[in-house]
Formats: structure tokens, C-alpha cells, sequence
């Protein structure tokens, strides 16, 4: 074949490469903006669950900033303080004797840990790809496709048109990078790589970029963690030459970008993989695929999990507009499609993020540019890290929920002798903060840190899995760990002075500080303590009968749940945070804790006790709406819970409110659709997602709850392929507020008790069972809560809610049943 046959299939090889759709801008599940991101919260979010990219578009110097899961600082490492023992008699002798100062003093000196806080999530680098000439671009457009999980930015440059796409594949193990033109033989530019913990930066020949680098040193723990980076080229057409650390690409027709990483983490106490070998090995493999099948396997892993879900509030005129510019208006104006994309946005990021075999997201996801960023993005577990994954079964990503799991027997391990060094115990503990070396120790100060009640809190997970499984060999995986977890507060527990409950002391309620306390957060038996008490003994004592286990010890830990203190009503009608009456009306604290009872937990509810259920939304007026971005995903939950959509929604508006990218603010949206604390939080996205979810679908309160809390604005709709408790996936179509049709499959059979807010019928005429009594079904049975003590002074508000109605549906196993409403 001669060389001008050679060329005119080359260049009808890159006119067939770029689609006529290309140029549209937008579309229902696209992000997509009018200039290149110049600062980090507008760059766009790319990952595989293990390496991650945030890509700026910028036409004339390109970067994509690198992360790999597992590249932390210093190493293998614990932080348990020896002294513990010596001093926590000490400790809650003061507490009990109300000399808070004297216990934090002492808590700090003999229990909080000496030097190492936790290790940091590290940045790996950047690629950087420099085109002369590009200064001079029109027609500019980037975009982030959340169906296909595909970053696309193009542009014109004198009479050329210039496309780049990137994405993070799974199944290749590499984030691929692809250039095009519209011409033959205009793609020229400079790569390289950078990056502030490189040894070295190499070009091992004129086709093969490769930085090597090491993790930071950090609280006394050397950086043990090693790097390898390499970014492969490949072009059609041109040249490439080497200057200098550099690959200078000329007149090429296509380029694509193949870039590996890998270190030599093996897992959390060995550091033995040849991260050159590993990294070297991915790119080997995929280097030999076209970059169409690499696309189409990314895109078929990825739409695996992605489109089990679909999400439609209705089209909307909004959607010619740039996100950015979406964001900044939608308090003005209703715009629906935003709504459906941002929750779709929360689905993309865990599937991005949080892959089996991986570590689980962290307080940032997977994407970090700093050495040294805000809270070293490690695990905030009071709250922070089980946020990232209340998502995970409800909105049908399963899958990505197991690096939790993992994480959590993992800690379970490491917190055994925690439990034993610090206080004695059996069982295992881990306090507000863990990282990927599985500290379990307290970190910080006593006034933040000494809560030891995460590992009991992530636990939660571990049940909620089962809940929706029904997989016996998976709990019977797990129970070791919840069983251990609840002998460590058999243990642990002690008889509090005035009426004799057994109480978490020393504790706190996170992070907050009771007024009259001098400033000290320490003390016992907060709200948040009993309530995750109360479900840890409550689901291990359950899951030990399905298992047929231990049953003397269950009745031990019988004992010990009936000795926990109640949940309490104060003086101003609220829920108490502690167990004083000591809360403060116009306390507007981040946290709200001693709701724990009521999201995630199931503890108060309507329909069993009203008097908890007004006092929860007391304290939620009380706290406000306008918190820090993460808060307010958390209050979308509540407000959910408390079946008032539109105070939900009004929370939702609150957190789509555009924060300026550089200036800190507390709430909001950053322009790449990121939850702004400040700073960057992805636990915000997080629980938006699972916020909307809740005004949709629930499924805690003994039945599966159609559209709960639907805002009075969300006239029509329609989701697909929510779960719920006890196997069942629902499919819901709603119109003028009003449920229109419910398609229920059964994976494991038995009763399907739906509440719904208007009548419906099953297809075919058959007429639903109205329900009575308590379901048959075991996976809907609520927990009962004891009566709570209510001060003489409180006053309960009378409750009022929708009627609703209530219906059985007996299911088998396998079948999928239709449900219309009633003419």
C-alpha cells in the first residue's frame, strides 16, 4: 500500500473518529462548561476505584492531577497510648464529679496519642501536556458524561477542531487518554510528568514517560510507601523525540495516552509489592488494545453498576446552560434536571471511587492534589465515613459497599489490641479516625478524639448488608465482628452515679461541647452512645439467633441493652443530646448526634413513638438548615425521615447554592459539583444522594414507604431500581404527586408490605390486601425502642400526618409484580 492510500484512510480514520454529536453541548447526565477549569474545584473527577485523575481542559497546558488509592504517608504504624490504663480510672472519676477541666487535662496526657494523628492521603503528580500555539482557541466546550463516566473537552484553533477524552478503566487498569484532530497532522505538543514527592522523573524512551516517587513522612513515621507512574504514547502519524525529562510529540494524527500507576502496597501491615513490575505490567497489557475496545469495556464495567438506576424529575430549558451557571441559578428557578443529575453525580462518584479489592473512599473520595490536605483525607469515622456509604444498597451499588466491609474487619483486628492496651478490654474499639494502616488508637486532642465508639458505629454496616442480601454465609462472615465489637463494651461499660445505667465513659457527643462544661466535650452516656449501643447489641443479638450461636452470651448482652439509658425529652420539648438537660435552643452545631436514632437508625419513627418523632424535629429546627456542605446532606436525611419533603428540598436548594472555587464557604456547591465544607468533602455528595433517596423510598419502618417525602414540586417522575430491605428492587412513576405505578421484583420472596399516599391496585384487577398487624416479613421487624423519660416541663407538640395506606403483597422468589393505582 502506497503512501497516500496510507494517509487518506488515516485521515478518513479521524473524521469517522469524531462523532457529529460531539460538538452538542450537554444533554441529561452531562456536566459540561464554556472554559477550561483554572483552579481545582472546576477541574472534573475521573477514577476506577483505584487510580483517579481530576482533569482541568485547559487547550494549552493540559494537566491531569494523579492519585492511586493506596499512596499514603509514612507506613505499617499504630497509635495506641500505653498509659491508657494508668489513667482512665482518673479520667471518670472527674467526669463523674463534674471536674470536666481536671479529666480532659488528664485524658490528653494518658489516653489521646502521643505523636502519630493518622497518615495522610497523598497526591502522586501530574501529567502535563503543553501545546504552542493553542492560545488562540474559540468554540471551547468540556464536559463530564456521568453515563459513560467519559471526561470530553474540544475546541477550535486556526480552522481545527481538537478533541481530548479520558477515562479511568477498570477492567484495563490504566486512565487512557485519547487526541484528536479534525486535520491529519496537527497534534503537536510537550509531555511530561511532576510532582512534589518524585525521586525521579525519566524518560525511558521516546515512546515512555516514568516518575518514581515517596510517600511523605508524617508524626514521627518515615514515608515507606513507593510510586511508580508511566505514561506510554502512542501516535498515528508524526514523531516523538526526547528533550530533556520530556516527549515532544509532532504532527501527529491521533495520540493516545496510556498511564499506569502502582505501589508497593501488598496491605495494611505489608509493604512487599514490586510496584515497578505491577505498574509495568498494566501497561504492557494494555497497550496492545485498541482504544476502542478499551472504551467499550470502561463503559460496559462502569454502566454495570451505573445503570441500574435511572432518575427523572422531567426535561428542563436550564439544560443549555453551563453547570456552573445551572448551579448559581437554581434557587431561582426550578430546574429538575439538575436535581436527577446531581443524585446521579453521588452514584458516579462511589462507583468511581470505592471498587471491590480496593480501599474504601475516603474523606475526599479518591481525589486529593495535596501533600498535606485539610484533615489529611483519611476516615472521619463519627459520622464522615459511614456517610460515604449510605448509598451503597438502597441506590444499587452493592459492590461498591464491600472496601468498607473490608476496612471494617480489618479495624476490627487492629482495634483488639487497642481495646486491650488503652483500656483493658476484650473485644475491639477503634475512636473517630482511622487510615489505611487501620490506626484505632484517639487522635487529635480528647475534646474531638476521645469518642470510642466508631468501630460500633461502622458496625451498623455490616448488618444493613445483610438486611438487604439475605445472605446467611456473609453474616456468618461477619458476626465475629459484630459479637467482638459488643464484648468490648461488656467490658467497658460502668454504672453511671444517679440512676445506675451502664454508660460510655469517658465520651462525648462529636464534636460538640455541652454549655456549663468549661469548654470540655468529655463525659458519659451521650444520646448518639446509647442509640449505636442500642443497635449494635440489637442486630448482634439478632444475627446470632439466625445463626444459631452463643446464645448465653446473647443473653448477657440482653442484660447489658436493658441497662442502657433511655432516650430523653428536655426542657424545650428537643431530643436531649446528653444525658443532662443541657442543650442549647440556639445551638446551630454541625453535628446533630442524638439524631443517630433517627437517620441512619430506624429508632424513632411515627408510627411507634410520636413523642421521640416531634422531639427529633425540635432539635432539627433548633440546629437550622445552614451548616457546612456535609451537614446539610445529613439534614436532607432527617428532614426525609420526618416525612416533610419540602423541607427536604429546601435543604437541597441550600447545598445547590455555587460557592466561589477559591473563597471559602461553608455550604454549598463548588462548580465541578463538588460539596464544599469548606473545603472539599465528597461525604456531602454523598448524603444528598442518600437524602434523595429517602424522600422516594423507605423501607425502615416495618414496609417499604412510597414516596415518603415527596416535595410538592416534584409533581411528576419516575425512579427505577432503588432496593430495599428484605430483597425487593422498586421501580416507582408518580404524577401530580400521586403514585401511578410500582414495579416490585422479590429476590428472596415473602411478604411485601407497601405503604403508599393514594390508593393502587395489582394489575389485572386483583385487589391489594389492606395490611394488619405486624409484617410477616423478618427483615421488617422494628427495633423497639423503651420508653423514653420526659421531663415534667417538656412539651410534645401533637403530630399530624398524611394518610396513607397499607397493603401485603405475597411474593415469590425470582417474580416481578405490577402495582397501578386505583382508578
Amino acid at each position: 500500500m502506497n503512501n497516500t492510500k496510507i494517509s487518506v484512510l488515516i485521515l478518513l480514520f479521524c473524521l469517522l473518529a469524531i462523532p457529529n454529536s460531539w460538538a452538542q453541548k450537554g444533554g441529561k447526565l452531562k456536566m459540561w462548561y464554556d472554559k477550561p477549569a483554572k483552579v481545582w474545584n472546576e477541574a472534573l473527577p475521573i477514577g476506577n476505584g483505584r487510580l483517579a485523575a481530576m482533569v482541568f481542559g485547559d487547550p494549552v497546558n493540559e494537566k491531569l492531577q494523579l492519585n492511586e488509592g493506596t499512596f499514603w504517608s509514612g507506613g505499617p504504624s499504630r497509635n495506641d497510648n500505653p498509659d491508657g490504663l494508668s489513667v482512665l480510672d482518673s479520667v471518670r472519676y472527674y467526669i463523674f464529679k463534674e471536674d470536666y477541666k481536671r479529666a480532659d487535662f488528664l485524658a490528653n496526657k494518658g489516653l489521646t496519642a502521643k505523636q502519630l494523628h493518622g497518615s495522610m492521603f497523598q497526591v502522586v503528580g501530574n501529567l502535563n501536556l503543553a501545546f504552542n500555539g493553542n492560545d488562540n482557541y474559540t468554540d471551547y466546550y468540556r464536559e463530564l458524561d456521568l453515563e459513560r463516566a467519559v471526561f470530553t473537552t474540544s475546541y477550535m484553533v486556526d480552522g481545527v477542531t481538537y478533541k481530548r477524552e479520558v477515562f479511568a478503566s477498570k477492567p484495563d487498569q490504566v486512565i487512557v487518554v485519547r487526541l484528536t484532530a479534525s486535520k491529519p497532522g496537527k497534534l503537536s505538543f510537550a509531555a511530561s510528568f511532576d510532582g512534589p514527592l518524585q525521586k525521579s522523573v525519566k524518560v525511558l524512551d521516546n515512546k515512555t514517560l516514568e516518575m518514581a516517587g515517596l510517600s511523605g513522612t508524617h508524626e514521627g513515621v518515615t514515608g515507606q510507601v513507593k510510586f511508580d507512574a508511566r505514561a506510554k504514547i502512542l501516535n498515528s502519524g508524526g514523531t516523538t523525540a526526547i528533550e530533556s525529562n520530556k516527549i515532544n510529540v509532532s504532527k501527529a494524527n491521533e495520540v493516545v495516552i496510556l498511564i499506569s500507576i502502582a505501589t508497593n502496597f501488598t496491605d495494611y501491615k505489608t509493604l512487599s509489592t514490586d510496584e515497578v513490575k505491577k505498574c509495568t505490567n498494566y501497561l504492557t497489557t494494555a497497550q496492545n488494545k485498541p482504544y476502542s475496545t478499551m472504551l467499550k469495556s470502561h463503559i460496559a464495567a462502569f454502566q454495570k453498576y451505573f445503570n441500574r438506576v435511572n432518575f427523572d424529575l422531567g426535561t428542563s430549558s436550564a439544560a443549555k446552560l453551563p453547570t456552573d451557571e445551572r448551579i448559581k441559578n437554581f434557587s431561582k428557578s426550578f430546574d429538575p434536571e439538575l436535581i436527577s443529575m446531581y443524585y446521579q453525580f453521588g452514584r458516579y462518584l462511589l462507583i468511581s471511587s470505592s471498587q471491590p479489592g480496593g480501599q474504601p473512599a475516603n474523606l475526599q473520595g479518591i481525589w486529593n492534589g495535596s501533600t498535606r490536605p485539610a484533615w489529611d483525607s483519611k476516615y472521619t469515622i463519627n459520622i464522615n465515613t459511614e456517610m460515604n456509604y449510605w448509598p451503597a444498597e438502597k441506590c444499587n451499588m452493592a459492590e461498591m459497599h464491600e472496601p468498607l466491609i473490608q476496612l471494617i474487619k480489618e479495624l476490627s483486628e487492629t482495634g483488639k489490641q487497642t481495646a486491650k492496651t488503652m483500656y483493658g478490654c476484650n473485644g475491639w474499639v477503634a475512636h473517630h479516625n482511622t487510615d489505611i494502616w487501620r490506626i484505632s488508637g484517639v487522635v487529635d486532642f480528647a475534646n474531638a478524639g476521645l469518642w470510642p465508639m466508631g468501630g460500633a458505629w461502622l458496625s451498623q454496616h455490616l448488618w444493613e448488608k445483610y438486611l438487604y442480601s439475605g445472605d446467611l454465609k456473609y453474616l456468618e462472615s461477619v458476626y465475629p465482628v459484630l459479637k467482638s465489637a459488643c464484648e468490648f463494651y461488656k467490658d467497658f461499660l460502668i454504672e453511671e452515679p444517679s440512676h445506675k445505667w451502664l454508660v460510655v465513659s469517658p465520651s462525648m457527643s462529636p464534636e460538640n461541647t455541652p454549655s456549663g462544661h468549661s469548654g470540655c466535650a468529655l463525659t458519659y452516656g451521650t444520646t448518639m452512645d446509647n442509640q449505636i449501643l442500642f443497635d449494635l447489641f440489637t442486630k448482634t443479638i439478632m444475627a446470632a439467633k439466625l445463626l444459631k450461636k452463643d446464645g448465653a452470651l446473647m443473653a448477657d448482652f440482653q442484660k447489658i441493652l436493658n441497662n442502657l439509658p433511655p432516650m430523653q425529652i428536655g426542657r424545650y420539648g428537643q431530643l436531649q443530646e446528653w444525658i443532662g438537660d443541657w442543650d442549647d435552643p440556639n445551638d446551630q452545631h454541625r453535628h446533630v448526634s442524638h439524631l443517630y436514632g433517627l437517620y441512619p437508625s430506624n429508632q424513632i419513627s411515627p408510627y411507634i413513638n410520636p413523642d421521640l418523632f416531634d422531639a427529633a424535629r425540635t432539635t432539627l429546627i433548633h440546629r437550622g438548615d445552614v451548616s457546612t456542605g456535609w451537614s446539610m446532606g445529613w439534614k436532607v436525611n432527617f428532614w426525609a425521615r420526618l416525612l416533610d419533603g419540602n423541607h427536604a428540598r429546601k435543604l437541597i436548594t441550600d447545598q445547590l447554592t455555587l460557592v466561589d472555587p477559591v473563597k471559602e464557604k461553608s455550604g454549598g456547591t463548588y462548580p465541578n459539583f463538588f460539596d464544599a465544607h469548606p473545603p472539599f468533602q465528597i461525604d456531602g455528595n454523598f448524603g444528598c444522594t442518600s437524602g434523595i433517596t429517602e424522600m422516594l423510598l423507605q423501607s425502615h419502618d416495618g414496609a417499604i414507604d412510597i414516596l415518603p417525602a415527596l416535595p410538592d414540586d416534584w409533581k411528576k417522575g419516575s425512579i427505577s431500581g432503588l432496593r430495599t430491605y428484605g430483597g425487593f428492587d422498586v421501580s416507582i412513576l408518580w404524577n401530580n404527586n400521586q403514585v401511578q405505578k410500582i414495579i416490585i421484583k422479590s429476590h428472596l420472596g415473602g411478604n411485601c408490605r407497601i405503604r403508599v399516599p393514594n390508593e393502587v391496585t395489582l394489575i389485572g384487577g386483583k385487589t391489594m390486601k389492606v395490611a394488619s398487624g405486624k409484617n410477616s416479613n423478618p427483615f421488617f421487624d422494628t427495633a423497639k425502642v423503651k420508653n423514653p423519660l420526659i421531663s415534667a416541663s417538656a412539651k410534645i407538640n401533637a403530630l399530624h400526618l398524611k394518610q396513607t395506606w397499607l397493603y401485603d403483597l405475597p411474593t415469590e422468589a425470582g417474580k416481578t409484580y405490577t402495582i397501578i393505582c386505583k382508578k
